[in-house]
């Protein structure tokens, strides 16, 4: 039963990882290649909302990329003591994953709350586009509820066996 489910949320959350960073990249690509196309190819016509549109990829890519930096276990963490002294392993490989579980809380709590704020701030919207901000602080507390389950299932990987959970190798 835990297996199925580990699975299941963890197919869910590359699915929406996958595609959502690939939609956004695709986006903020077209945008900026237009941009310098017209700039080039004009006079002096250009895409005057496409900075912000590659900002706003920037930060959204940057959250959810560490969600998927969880499931390749890529994040940062101690590296070099485990390898002098493979004893530490375990035991820091634990620590690095309890710090996570921390800062997604933290991210879920915070993120949370700078959402609500923006939410009832009719005013906060971007420069030029007008969207409401709370849709990109949003991203906050979604990747904060995904990287903590991601790291549980890293954390249940770890402990039971990576091809337990996962079926990989």
């Amino acid at each position: 039963m835990l297996k199925k489910t580990f699975k299941a949320i963890d197919r869910s959350f590359l699915f929406v990882e996958e595609w959502s960073l690939f939609v956004a990249v695709c986006l903020a690509l077209v945008t900026a290649m237009a941009n310098v196309v017209l700039r080039k190819a004009t006079d002096n016509v250009s895409i005057y909302w496409s900075d912000e549109v590659v900002r706003k990829v920037i930060f959204f890519s940057t959250y959810i990329g560490c969600v998927a930096a969880v499931r390749s276990r890529s994040l940062i963490r101690i590296d070099a003591l485990p390898q002098l002294m493979p004893v530490l392993k375990r035991p820091l490989t634990l620590f690095s994953h309890l710090v996570v579980l921390l800062f997604s809380g933290i991210m879920i709590y915070l993120g949370g709350k700078m959402t609500v704020m923006m939410f009832q701030d009719e005013y906060a919207r971007t420069t030029t586009l007008q969207i409401p901000e709370w849709y990109f602080y949003a991203v906050l507390p979604l990747m904060g509820v995904m990287m903590f389950f991601r790291t549980l299932i890293v954390m249940v990987e770890d402990w039971r066996g990576k091809q337990e959970i996962t079926g990989e190798k």
